[in-house]
Parts: structure tokens; sequence; C-alpha cells
């Protein structure tokens, strides 16, 4: 197995804010090189993390016996990768939608992997889930661990159905959290005073549910015939349990039909 190790070279592939992120993270540790097209704004990021390598991609960019971190846009997957000469030692792609399979035809390596981090990696607390060769499955899971911390499922199904949770999902939470602020404002509290005290309940809340089932948490607050119970009676008129169900159904298919095109 490929363990990674401090000495490890590993090389972004796009210089997005999911490739600025990771390098972040990984620099701190490992060698990194960030290869992307827009050279002005490598020497930008460069700036900001001064211990990452930069390097504007080639024509004929050879990857032999690379681990690349591949973070480009599904759409420009084909573009860069007919650019990508030799066989890496490794391909960890972040790209939404594309299968192992796909990837294997586009681009030569020894072992690949998929992952889907969130927008929570520019801030260093990124939930990330993989899967693909076992091979790789330590050097995946330490790198994104970099970010915050990741996870291995079975196969690229729960990868999928996980994306929805992980990746889409903090758009569903600030949903909920600027609802929440906006029914306080509706009552009377200043916005201010609204989105601090969101920002702590979604803390305190994550805090909790390292320790404590959902339902747990929810039961212990809930007093019979309380202040909990009446707000929590005018969600389940609105559906909120079977819309967010549905959130998840809907951008699981979405990630489907992403696959199938």
């Amino acid at each position: 197995k490929i363990i990674l190790r401090q000495s490890m070279k590993l090389t972004l592939i796009g210089n997005g804010i999911m490739a600025q992120s990771l390098a972040i993270g990984l620099v701190k540790e490992h060698e990194v090189e960030m290869i992307g097209r827009e050279l002005n704004k490598l020497k930008l990021i460069k700036e900001k993390i001064p211990e990452l390598q930069i390097k504007e991609l080639s024509d004929k960019e050879d990857i032999s016996g690379k681990n690349i971190i591949f973070c480009v846009k599904p759409y420009a997957l084909e573009s860069v990768s007919i650019r990508l000469v030799g066989t890496a030692n490794s391909l960890i792609s972040i790209l939404a939608g594309t299968k192992l399979d796909y990837l294997r035809k586009q681009i030569s390596a020894k072992h690949y992997a998929r992952t889907m981090p969130n927008i929570a990696a520019s801030v260093q607390n990124c939930m990330t889930t993989a899967t693909g060769d076992i091979e790789i499955k330590n050097l995946t899971l330490e790198a994104f661990g970099s970010i915050g911390e990741a996870i291995w499922v079975n196969n690229e199904n729960q990868l999928d159905i996980a994306s929805a949770i992980t990746a889409s999902g903090p758009a569903f939470l600030a949903l909920v959290a600027e609802a929440i602020a906006d029914g306080a404002v509706k009552v009377g509290l200043e916005r201010h005073l609204a989105q601090h005290l969101v920002q702590g309940l979604f803390s305190g809340t994550s805090s909790l549910l390292k320790h404590s089932h959902s339902a747990i948490i929810k039961d212990s607050v809930m007093s019979p015939g309380g202040t909990t119970a009446a707000g929590y009676a005018k969600l389940e008129e609105g559906r909120v349990r079977d819309a967010f169900i549905k959130a998840i159904e809907g951008s699981f298919q979405k990630s489907q039909n992403i696959a199938q095109k």
C-alpha cells in the first residue's frame, strides 16, 4: 500500500478554491506543487502560500510517477487531460459525478480514487468522502484529512449519495440558518443578534451530534406542551422533514445524471 509520508510530493492540477484549500492544509507536512493554466493566478496563490511550488500547465505535461490530486471543473476534464502525458502513480479526483471508469479512459495512472470534499475546506474543516482503489486508500484519507476529516465508503454509488450530504449539505444548512435568523427578525430581534445566535446554535449542535443521536437531542429539548414542541409542530406542518429527504434524493439523482452524460 502507498502511505503518505512527510517527504512525499503531491501535485494539485487546478488552481481553484478547492485546490487552494488543499494546498493550505497539505503544505504544513508535505511537498506540494500546483499546476494550472493561469500563471498570474498561480503567482498570486504563491504569495498567500509561500511553501507551495507552482507551474504553468504545458501542452505536454509529464505526470509520470506523480501523485495527482485532480481539481479542475468536470467540464474541463477533457481539455486538461489531453495535455497530460505519461502514467501517474495515483490519480485522486474531486470531480462531481465523474466515474472512475471514465477517469481511467482520460488519464493514465496506476491507481485511482474519487473524493467529494466541500466548501468548508476553505476553513480547514471539511468533511470528505472517498472511494476507489484500495492501494491508495491511506494516501487519499491522509491528504484530505489535512483539511478536516475524511472517510472511505464502499463504492461509487455510496460516494454519490454521501456527496448529497457533504457537498450539497452546506447549502441546505445555510438555508436553515438563514430561515431561523429571518424568523427571529420577524418577531423583533435585531439581525446581527439573530445571526450571531444562529452561528452559536450550529456550532454547539455540531458538538452535540458527535456524541449523541439526532433523535435523542431533539427529544431532550422538546418538553411536553413546551415552546420547542410548538415550533416543531409548525415544521411538520410545512413538511420540512419530507423536503430535506427529497433534497438529498434530488442531489443524488443529479449526480447520477451527470455521470450518464
